[in-house]
């Protein structure tokens, strides 16, 4: 039924192959889709790459995530939406990936070069961040804030631009709508301790420790992100299948 995926932009084509069979009729509206899993085998793709092309379908209208239960399919697309993903479009596991291989060495550079009067800066963007806990617009703002600052460490209006503009990738729609999955006033609590950890590691002096602080935010980050929509389902099942085993249920 699926065909193996061929490395480029890997999520674009996973959504595309889903996309077709539903247009094809062979999943039917209402239907719930295989689980994450599933699809993860038959498309030779890992699980976050079926993530992102799921999130992408649901911002184009073809199906509707349910978390806990799964993917159900929602109708037929007439026409391309205002609001679908650009074809070349980074999903967001690549973007954090990217962000923590530059991050990662800028925090350590900044390390180096701290003054008090950084400190000062990440502590007014950190102040702000400890009440916005329950606003997610004003969160990821001050968060890109928090970030660009500690580029802005380092002197270098080209680092400073391209951490922004990697951030702001995360603006979209396609964005937008995995994170409202995924974030919640807890997340962004912990995302806050992390923030604090950085500055706390900036602030030192030591650049191993800026390091490992934002490598640990950014995998942090990834890890939010990385439930999967039927979790709950599939851990069920996961329940059942081992009260079979035991010789309580039938698989």
């Amino acid at each position: 039924m699926f065909a193996t995926i061929q490395p480029r932009r890997l999520y674009r084509q996973v959504a595309d192959q889903i996309r077709t069979l539903i247009e094809g009729g062979k999943f039917a509206v209402g239907e719930r889709l295989p689980g994450e899993r599933e699809l993860a085998e038959e498309l030779g793709v890992s699980r976050p790459t079926i993530r992102e092309a799921l999130i992408a379908l649901e911002v184009e209208g073809l199906v509707h995530i349910r978390m806990g239960s799964g993917i159900y399919v929602t109708g037929q697309q007439r026409e391309k939406p205002a609001l679908a993903p650009a074809e070349d479009l980074e999903g967001p596991f690549e973007l954090l990936r990217a962000r923590s291989l530059i991050e990662c060495a800028i925090a350590e550079e900044a390390a180096k070069v701290v003054t008090p009067d950084h400190i000062e800066s990440l502590d007014a963007v950190l102040t702000k961040m400890a009440q916005t806990f329950n606003s997610p617009r004003t969160s990821i703002a001050l968060d890109r804030t928090f970030h660009t600052t500690i580029a802005g460490i380092i002197e270098n209006s080209a680092l400073n631009r391209f951490v922004g503009e990697l951030f702001d990738q995360r603006m979209t729609p396609y964005f937008e709508k995995l994170a409202s999955y995924f974030e919640s006033p807890a997340s962004w609590r912990e995302a806050f301790e992390e923030h604090r950890a950085i500055r706390d590691a900036i602030a030192s002096g030591d650049p191993v420790r800026a390091k490992e602080a934002m490598r640990f935010h950014l995998q942090q980050s990834q890890l939010r992100f990385s439930r999967s929509f039927d979790e709950d389902l599939e851990s069920e099942k996961g329940r059942s299948a081992k009260g079979g085993r035991n010789g309580n249920m039938k698989i």
